[in-house]
């Protein structure tokens, strides 16, 4: 691999990765406290599938490369879910043009799009919102 190549592959960022590596070495997720339960997600990128099995109980969550049985399976393509991960898409939108499948307990995945980063106006939206209700 010539000199350029490589080091334009070593800056590469793998957003779906990073997600579910950032998710994993938590432990726990204050914003799952409400859910228990087991995620597969099947991530396509052309002909090959990556599997990531996310378990949590009510906010504790490890995170493995497993196949295993599932209570809610979530299927899409890599591109999509990398610009979940990143804000940039919305799940449950996705979810409702059918560019996400899912498979199982539909509300598991309601309580885990929590962890998803959202985009930036709407977090702030979101923030002066809880803020006006406090006051």
């Amino acid at each position: 691999m010539a000199p350029a190549a490589q080091t334009e592959r070593e800056t590469m960022t793998d957003p779906t990765g990073e997600f579910f590596d950032e998710l994993g070495s938590k432990k726990h997720e204050p914003m799952l406290r409400k859910a228990s339960g087991v995620l597969s997600f099947d991530i396509t990128d052309g002909t090959s599938t990556a599997h990531w099995s996310v378990v949590v109980k009510k906010g504790d969550v490890s995170v493995s490369r497993a196949h295993d049985e599932a209570d809610c399976t979530v299927t899409t393509d890599r591109p999509l879910f990398d610009a979940i991960v990143k804000g940039e898409k919305n799940a449950m939108a996705a979810i409702l043009r059918g560019e996400v499948a899912i498979q199982g307990d539909p509300e598991l995945l309601v309580l885990f799009q929590r962890v998803f980063a959202g985009p930036a106006e709407s977090i702030r939206r979101r923030d002066l919102a809880v803020a006006g209700r406090s006051s």
